[in-house]
Protein backbone atom coordinates (compact mmCIF):
# COMPACT_ATOMS: atom_id res chain seq x y z
CA UNK A 1 0.00 0.00 0.00
CA UNK A 2 1.63 3.33 -0.88
CA UNK A 3 2.28 5.71 1.94
CA UNK A 4 4.41 8.90 2.71
CA UNK A 5 6.27 9.51 5.71
CA UNK A 6 8.27 11.85 7.59
CA UNK A 7 11.14 12.28 10.44
CA UNK A 8 10.50 13.90 13.53
CA UNK A 9 12.95 14.05 16.49
CA UNK A 10 11.69 14.78 19.94
CA UNK A 11 13.93 15.94 23.27
CA UNK A 12 14.00 16.70 26.80
CA UNK A 13 12.08 14.44 29.74
CA UNK A 14 9.98 12.81 27.00
CA UNK A 15 9.49 9.76 28.86
CA UNK A 16 8.46 10.84 32.81
CA UNK A 17 6.35 13.35 31.64
CA UNK A 18 4.72 10.76 29.12
CA UNK A 19 4.85 12.74 26.12
CA UNK A 20 6.20 10.18 23.85
CA UNK A 21 3.66 8.12 24.78
CA UNK A 22 1.02 10.67 23.86
CA UNK A 23 2.54 11.27 20.95
CA UNK A 24 2.72 7.54 20.02
CA UNK A 25 -0.99 7.43 20.65
CA UNK A 26 -1.51 10.27 18.80
CA UNK A 27 -0.17 8.87 15.93
CA UNK A 28 -2.41 5.74 15.70
CA UNK A 29 -5.25 6.99 16.67
CA UNK A 30 -5.00 9.86 13.62
CA UNK A 31 -4.38 6.62 11.56
CA UNK A 32 -0.34 6.30 11.06
CA UNK A 33 1.94 3.99 11.93
CA UNK A 34 5.60 4.49 13.02
CA UNK A 35 9.08 3.28 13.74
CA UNK A 36 12.03 4.07 16.07
CA UNK A 37 15.01 4.66 14.05
CA UNK A 38 17.11 6.14 17.35
CA UNK A 39 16.16 6.08 20.87
CA UNK A 40 18.32 7.73 24.30
CA UNK A 41 16.65 7.15 27.34
CA UNK A 42 18.37 9.28 30.39
CA UNK A 43 19.84 7.30 33.26
CA UNK A 44 19.05 9.71 35.96
CA UNK A 45 16.38 12.18 36.68
CA UNK A 46 18.50 15.08 35.57
CA UNK A 47 18.90 13.38 32.39
CA UNK A 48 17.24 14.12 28.94
CA UNK A 49 16.18 11.40 26.49
CA UNK A 50 15.95 11.45 22.95
CA UNK A 51 14.16 9.84 19.95
CA UNK A 52 13.63 9.62 16.15
CA UNK A 53 10.50 8.49 14.94
CA UNK A 54 9.53 7.75 11.16
CA UNK A 55 5.69 8.36 11.08
CA UNK A 56 4.23 7.01 7.97
CA UNK A 57 0.43 7.64 6.65
CA UNK A 58 -1.39 6.80 4.23
CA UNK A 59 -1.77 10.11 2.47
CA UNK A 60 -0.36 13.61 2.77
CA UNK A 61 -3.65 14.93 4.84
CA UNK A 62 -3.27 12.62 7.41
CA UNK A 63 0.18 12.65 7.82
CA UNK A 64 -0.06 16.96 7.54
CA UNK A 65 -2.38 15.84 10.86
CA UNK A 66 -0.22 14.04 12.74
CA UNK A 67 2.63 16.34 12.88
CA UNK A 68 0.67 19.36 13.61
CA UNK A 69 -0.42 17.32 16.70
CA UNK A 70 3.02 16.24 17.40
CA UNK A 71 4.18 19.78 17.19
CA UNK A 72 2.25 21.00 19.89
CA UNK A 73 4.44 18.06 22.24
CA UNK A 74 7.78 19.68 20.95
CA UNK A 75 8.21 17.21 18.02
CA UNK A 76 10.79 18.54 15.38
CA UNK A 77 10.80 17.86 11.63
CA UNK A 78 14.21 16.15 10.96
CA UNK A 79 15.10 18.11 7.86
CA UNK A 80 13.21 20.64 8.44
CA UNK A 81 13.24 23.78 6.34
CA UNK A 82 12.81 27.96 7.27
CA UNK A 83 9.37 28.52 8.35
CA UNK A 84 6.97 28.63 5.08
CA UNK A 85 4.59 31.72 5.32
CA UNK A 86 1.95 33.39 3.66
CA UNK A 87 0.82 36.58 2.79
CA UNK A 88 -2.68 37.88 4.43
CA UNK A 89 -5.03 38.63 1.39
CA UNK A 90 -7.54 39.81 3.52
CA UNK A 91 -7.76 41.83 6.86
CA UNK A 92 -8.79 39.84 9.80
CA UNK A 93 -8.48 36.54 7.46
CA UNK A 94 -5.86 33.82 7.96
CA UNK A 95 -4.43 32.02 4.88
CA UNK A 96 -6.11 28.92 4.82
CA UNK A 97 -3.48 26.40 6.09
CA UNK A 98 -2.29 29.04 9.04
CA UNK A 99 -0.39 27.69 11.82
CA UNK A 100 -2.26 28.13 15.23
CA UNK A 101 -0.38 28.32 18.41
CA UNK A 102 0.12 26.36 21.88
CA UNK A 103 0.57 28.37 25.11
CA UNK A 104 4.02 27.19 25.30
CA UNK A 105 7.76 28.50 24.38
CA UNK A 106 7.57 28.49 20.63
CA UNK A 107 10.39 29.34 18.04
CA UNK A 108 10.43 29.43 14.30
CA UNK A 109 13.33 28.76 12.25
CA UNK A 110 14.32 31.93 9.83
CA UNK A 111 16.60 32.34 7.52
CA UNK A 112 18.45 29.22 9.08
CA UNK A 113 18.26 30.66 12.65
CA UNK A 114 15.75 29.73 15.23
CA UNK A 115 14.04 32.78 16.70
CA UNK A 116 11.97 33.15 19.68
CA UNK A 117 8.27 33.95 18.99
CA UNK A 118 7.30 37.13 21.22
CA UNK A 119 3.94 37.12 23.56
CA UNK A 120 3.35 33.74 22.83
CA UNK A 121 -0.30 32.59 23.84
CA UNK A 122 -3.07 30.01 22.73
CA UNK A 123 -5.00 30.00 19.26
CA UNK A 124 -3.92 32.73 17.38
CA UNK A 125 -1.26 32.91 14.34
CA UNK A 126 2.60 33.82 14.36
CA UNK A 127 3.62 36.96 12.07
CA UNK A 128 6.67 37.65 10.63
CA UNK A 129 8.86 40.68 10.52
CA UNK A 130 11.97 39.46 7.98
CA UNK A 131 13.44 43.07 8.41
CA UNK A 132 13.72 42.83 12.07
CA UNK A 133 13.93 39.36 12.15
CA UNK A 134 11.38 38.85 14.20
CA UNK A 135 8.04 36.70 15.36
CA UNK A 136 5.36 37.60 17.13
CA UNK A 137 1.91 36.44 17.93
CA UNK A 138 -1.25 37.78 16.11
CA UNK A 139 -4.93 37.18 16.75
CA UNK A 140 -7.18 36.73 13.57
CA UNK A 141 -8.63 40.65 13.89
CA UNK A 142 -5.56 41.58 14.04
CA UNK A 143 -3.76 40.80 10.73
CA UNK A 144 -3.35 43.31 7.89
CA UNK A 145 -2.98 42.63 4.42
CA UNK A 146 0.38 42.29 3.50
CA UNK A 147 1.29 40.26 6.33
CA UNK A 148 3.72 37.73 6.38
CA UNK A 149 1.76 34.24 8.39
CA UNK A 150 3.34 31.32 9.40
CA UNK A 151 1.49 28.45 7.55
CA UNK A 152 1.69 24.42 7.57
CA UNK A 153 4.46 22.98 9.81
CA UNK A 154 8.50 23.80 8.58
CA UNK A 155 10.59 25.30 10.54
CA UNK A 156 8.28 25.48 13.93
CA UNK A 157 9.70 24.64 17.29
CA UNK A 158 7.30 23.50 20.73
CA UNK A 159 9.02 23.26 24.37
CA UNK A 160 6.72 20.43 25.61
CA UNK A 161 5.61 20.94 28.75
CA UNK A 162 7.36 19.03 31.61
CA UNK A 163 5.75 17.68 34.72
CA UNK A 164 7.41 19.21 38.15
CA UNK A 165 9.71 17.26 39.68
CA UNK A 166 9.64 19.02 42.84
CA UNK A 167 6.92 18.60 45.21
CA UNK A 168 5.72 21.98 45.38
CA UNK A 169 2.03 23.69 45.71
CA UNK A 170 1.85 23.08 41.69
CA UNK A 171 2.65 19.35 41.61
CA UNK A 172 0.96 18.61 44.51
CA UNK A 173 -2.05 20.50 43.63
CA UNK A 174 -2.12 19.09 39.91
CA UNK A 175 -3.36 15.51 40.71
CA UNK A 176 -6.99 14.31 39.71
CA UNK A 177 -9.16 17.25 41.15
CA UNK A 178 -10.74 16.39 43.70
CA UNK A 179 -13.03 18.17 46.77
CA UNK A 180 -10.94 16.29 49.74
CA UNK A 181 -7.22 17.54 49.00
CA UNK A 182 -5.70 19.34 51.87
CA UNK A 183 -6.88 22.82 50.83
CA UNK A 184 -4.80 24.36 53.96
CA UNK A 185 -1.32 22.34 52.60
CA UNK A 186 -2.36 23.87 49.15
CA UNK A 187 -3.43 27.69 50.36
CA UNK A 188 -0.20 27.99 52.29
CA UNK A 189 1.78 26.56 49.28
CA UNK A 190 0.17 29.22 47.26
CA UNK A 191 0.95 31.56 49.95
CA UNK A 192 4.36 31.41 49.55
CA UNK A 193 4.91 31.29 45.98
CA UNK A 194 2.88 34.87 46.01
CA UNK A 195 5.56 36.04 48.55
CA UNK A 196 8.22 34.62 46.29
CA UNK A 197 6.73 36.14 43.16
CA UNK A 198 6.27 39.70 44.92
CA UNK A 199 9.79 39.73 46.51
CA UNK A 200 11.34 39.65 42.65
CA UNK A 201 8.76 42.24 41.66
CA UNK A 202 6.91 39.63 39.75
CA UNK A 203 2.84 40.94 39.32
CA UNK A 204 0.48 38.64 40.54
CA UNK A 205 -3.00 38.65 38.26
CA UNK A 206 -6.79 37.71 40.26
CA UNK A 207 -9.14 36.51 38.21
CA UNK A 208 -12.45 37.30 39.72
CA UNK A 209 -16.24 36.73 39.18
CA UNK A 210 -19.34 38.05 40.96
CA UNK A 211 -19.47 34.95 43.64
CA UNK A 212 -15.98 36.76 45.74
CA UNK A 213 -18.37 39.55 46.85
CA UNK A 214 -21.71 37.25 47.26
CA UNK A 215 -19.79 35.66 49.60
CA UNK A 216 -18.42 38.49 51.83
CA UNK A 217 -15.24 38.12 50.49
CA UNK A 218 -14.36 40.86 49.22
CA UNK A 219 -13.19 42.17 52.00
CA UNK A 220 -10.29 39.89 51.64
CA UNK A 221 -9.34 41.07 48.47
CA UNK A 222 -9.30 44.50 49.55
CA UNK A 223 -6.89 43.44 52.06
CA UNK A 224 -4.56 41.90 49.70
CA UNK A 225 -4.66 44.69 47.55
CA UNK A 226 -3.59 46.75 50.39
CA UNK A 227 -0.94 44.25 51.14
CA UNK A 228 0.24 44.71 47.93
CA UNK A 229 -0.33 41.09 46.47
CA UNK A 230 -2.35 42.11 43.72
CA UNK A 231 -1.03 43.67 40.58
CA UNK A 232 -4.03 43.78 38.38
CA UNK A 233 -7.46 42.30 38.08
CA UNK A 234 -9.86 40.90 35.30
CA UNK A 235 -13.50 40.37 35.62
CA UNK A 236 -16.67 41.47 34.13
CA UNK A 237 -19.76 43.65 35.16
CA UNK A 238 -21.10 41.47 38.18
CA UNK A 239 -17.95 41.97 40.45
CA UNK A 240 -17.48 45.71 40.45
CA UNK A 241 -21.12 46.42 40.36
CA UNK A 242 -21.80 43.98 43.45
CA UNK A 243 -18.66 45.26 44.90
CA UNK A 244 -20.19 49.02 44.46
CA UNK A 245 -23.50 47.86 45.81
CA UNK A 246 -21.94 46.27 48.98
CA UNK A 247 -20.10 49.44 49.66
CA UNK A 248 -23.38 51.70 49.11
CA UNK A 249 -25.64 49.81 50.32
CA UNK A 250 -24.26 46.74 52.41
CA UNK A 251 -25.67 43.83 50.12
CA UNK A 252 -24.86 41.93 47.38
CA UNK A 253 -27.86 40.43 44.85
CA UNK A 254 -30.07 41.91 47.47
CA UNK A 255 -28.99 39.91 50.27
CA UNK A 256 -27.01 41.54 53.75
CA UNK A 257 -23.73 40.74 53.78
CA UNK A 258 -23.30 40.49 57.26
CA UNK A 259 -26.77 38.73 58.36
CA UNK A 260 -27.49 36.98 55.55
CA UNK A 261 -30.84 37.58 55.20
CA UNK A 262 -32.80 39.19 51.77
CA UNK A 263 -33.28 42.70 52.29
CA UNK A 264 -36.85 44.28 51.31
CA UNK A 265 -36.43 45.67 47.52
CA UNK A 266 -32.86 44.86 47.41
CA UNK A 267 -33.06 43.11 44.04
CA UNK A 268 -32.75 46.44 43.01
CA UNK A 269 -29.89 47.32 44.67
CA UNK A 270 -26.78 46.68 42.18
CA UNK A 271 -28.80 48.74 39.66
CA UNK A 272 -28.96 51.51 41.97
CA UNK A 273 -25.24 51.16 42.51
CA UNK A 274 -24.96 51.09 38.74
CA UNK A 275 -27.40 54.11 38.49
CA UNK A 276 -25.33 56.32 41.15
CA UNK A 277 -21.46 55.45 39.71
CA UNK A 278 -23.23 56.34 36.01
CA UNK A 279 -24.70 59.44 37.45
CA UNK A 280 -21.27 60.87 38.29
CA UNK A 281 -19.60 59.61 35.22
CA UNK A 282 -16.66 57.06 36.73
CA UNK A 283 -15.57 55.18 39.55
CA UNK A 284 -12.92 58.43 40.27
CA UNK A 285 -15.27 60.67 40.04
CA UNK A 286 -17.41 58.36 42.97
CA UNK A 287 -14.36 58.29 44.83
CA UNK A 288 -13.37 62.01 44.65
CA UNK A 289 -16.84 63.38 46.18
CA UNK A 290 -16.46 60.20 48.93
CA UNK A 291 -19.55 58.27 47.45
CA UNK A 292 -17.57 55.76 47.62
CA UNK A 293 -15.14 55.48 50.42
CA UNK A 294 -14.47 51.09 50.53
CA UNK A 295 -14.26 47.95 49.51
CA UNK A 296 -12.34 46.42 46.58
CA UNK A 297 -12.86 48.36 44.15
CA UNK A 298 -11.78 51.63 45.90
CA UNK A 299 -8.66 49.91 47.13
CA UNK A 300 -7.47 49.10 43.36
CA UNK A 301 -8.08 52.44 42.70
CA UNK A 302 -6.76 54.13 45.91
CA UNK A 303 -3.70 51.80 44.88
CA UNK A 304 -3.58 52.17 40.92
CA UNK A 305 -4.24 48.37 40.28
CA UNK A 306 -5.38 48.28 36.98
CA UNK A 307 -9.02 46.80 36.68
CA UNK A 308 -9.51 44.75 33.16
CA UNK A 309 -13.18 44.53 33.37
CA UNK A 310 -14.93 42.87 29.67
CA UNK A 311 -18.94 42.99 29.72
CA UNK A 312 -21.25 40.76 28.19
CA UNK A 313 -24.81 41.20 26.45
CA UNK A 314 -26.43 40.03 30.15
CA UNK A 315 -24.49 43.34 31.53
CA UNK A 316 -26.74 45.64 33.62
CA UNK A 317 -25.92 49.28 32.99
CA UNK A 318 -23.09 48.78 32.05
CA UNK A 319 -21.18 49.95 35.34
CA UNK A 320 -18.74 53.03 33.82
CA UNK A 321 -15.46 51.19 32.82
CA UNK A 322 -16.48 48.27 31.94
CA UNK A 323 -15.42 47.21 27.95
CA UNK A 324 -18.40 45.90 25.79
CA UNK A 325 -16.08 46.19 22.89
CA UNK A 326 -14.44 42.37 23.50
CA UNK A 327 -11.84 43.40 20.65
CA UNK A 328 -10.75 46.16 22.79
CA UNK A 329 -11.10 43.65 26.03
CA UNK A 330 -9.17 41.19 24.73
CA UNK A 331 -6.11 44.21 23.94
CA UNK A 332 -6.29 45.50 27.11
CA UNK A 333 -6.26 42.05 28.91
CA UNK A 334 -3.23 41.36 26.51
CA UNK A 335 -1.40 44.50 27.39
CA UNK A 336 -1.70 44.34 31.13
CA UNK A 337 -0.57 40.27 31.57
CA UNK A 338 2.83 41.44 30.23
CA UNK A 339 4.92 40.62 33.40
CA UNK A 340 2.53 38.30 35.01
CA UNK A 341 4.05 35.71 36.74
CA UNK A 342 1.29 34.00 38.81
CA UNK A 343 -2.74 34.32 38.00
CA UNK A 344 -5.24 33.34 40.73
CA UNK A 345 -8.52 32.78 39.41
CA UNK A 346 -11.54 32.54 41.51
CA UNK A 347 -15.38 31.61 40.91
CA UNK A 348 -15.39 32.75 37.04
CA UNK A 349 -15.65 30.47 34.57
CA UNK A 350 -15.87 32.71 31.68
CA UNK A 351 -13.25 35.05 32.35
CA UNK A 352 -10.67 32.81 33.90
CA UNK A 353 -10.70 30.56 30.15
CA UNK A 354 -10.22 33.74 28.78
CA UNK A 355 -7.51 34.53 30.55
CA UNK A 356 -6.29 31.13 30.34
CA UNK A 357 -6.22 31.54 26.82
CA UNK A 358 -3.33 34.61 26.74
CA UNK A 359 -0.97 33.29 29.13
CA UNK A 360 2.29 31.72 28.32
CA UNK A 361 2.58 28.34 30.08
CA UNK A 362 5.43 29.38 32.44
CA UNK A 363 2.53 31.32 34.47
CA UNK A 364 1.53 30.08 37.89
CA UNK A 365 -1.76 29.70 37.27
CA UNK A 366 -4.54 28.78 40.02
CA UNK A 367 -8.11 28.19 39.53
CA UNK A 368 -10.39 28.07 42.55
CA UNK A 369 -14.00 27.40 42.40
CA UNK A 370 -16.67 25.26 44.11
CA UNK A 371 -17.70 23.99 40.99
CA UNK A 372 -15.12 20.63 40.06
CA UNK A 373 -15.99 21.08 36.42
CA UNK A 374 -14.80 24.72 36.25
CA UNK A 375 -11.48 23.73 38.08
CA UNK A 376 -10.71 21.44 35.16
CA UNK A 377 -12.18 23.22 32.12
CA UNK A 378 -8.96 25.68 31.58
CA UNK A 379 -6.63 22.27 31.52
CA UNK A 380 -8.97 20.68 29.21
CA UNK A 381 -8.37 23.63 26.70
CA UNK A 382 -4.56 23.28 27.30
CA UNK A 383 -3.65 25.80 29.73
CA UNK A 384 -1.32 23.03 31.30
CA UNK A 385 -0.08 24.68 33.87
CA UNK A 386 -3.13 25.18 35.67
CA UNK A 387 -3.83 23.97 39.21
CA UNK A 388 -7.33 23.17 40.88
CA UNK A 389 -8.60 23.64 44.03
CA UNK A 390 -12.38 22.72 44.69
CA UNK A 391 -13.20 24.63 47.50
CA UNK A 392 -15.62 27.98 48.70
CA UNK A 393 -14.14 31.15 47.44
CA UNK A 394 -14.88 32.88 50.95
CA UNK A 395 -13.10 30.06 52.40
CA UNK A 396 -10.41 30.16 49.90
CA UNK A 397 -9.27 33.89 50.13
CA UNK A 398 -9.80 34.03 54.05
CA UNK A 399 -7.56 31.40 54.58
CA UNK A 400 -4.92 32.76 51.93
CA UNK A 401 -5.05 36.00 53.90
CA UNK A 402 -4.72 34.87 56.95
CA UNK A 403 -1.10 32.86 55.66
CA UNK A 404 0.19 35.95 54.25
CA UNK A 405 -0.51 37.54 57.21
CA UNK A 406 0.94 35.23 59.95
CA UNK A 407 4.13 34.42 58.10
CA UNK A 408 4.96 38.10 57.19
Amino acid sequence: MHTVHEVIEMSGHIIDSWTLPRAWDTIMDRGGNFDVEEMQVGATKNDTSYVRLKISAPNDEILERIISELQQVGAVLLHADDVHTSRVEQAGVLPSKFYSTTNLPTQVRLNGQWINVEDIEMDVAIAIDRTNNRAYCRPMHDVQVGEEVVIGHDGIRVQPYARERERDSFAFMQSEVSSEKAKVLAIHNIARQMREVRARNGKILFVLGPAVIHTGAGRYVAELLRMGYVQVIFGGNAIITHDVESALFGTSLGVNLKSGEQVEGGHRNHLRAINAIRALGSVEKAIETKLLREALTYEAHQHNIPMVLAGSVRDDGPMPGVISDMQQAQGRMREEVHGVEMAIMVASMLHAIATGNLLPAHVRTVVVDINPSVVTKLSDRGSFQAAGLVTDAELFLRELLDVLKEEQ
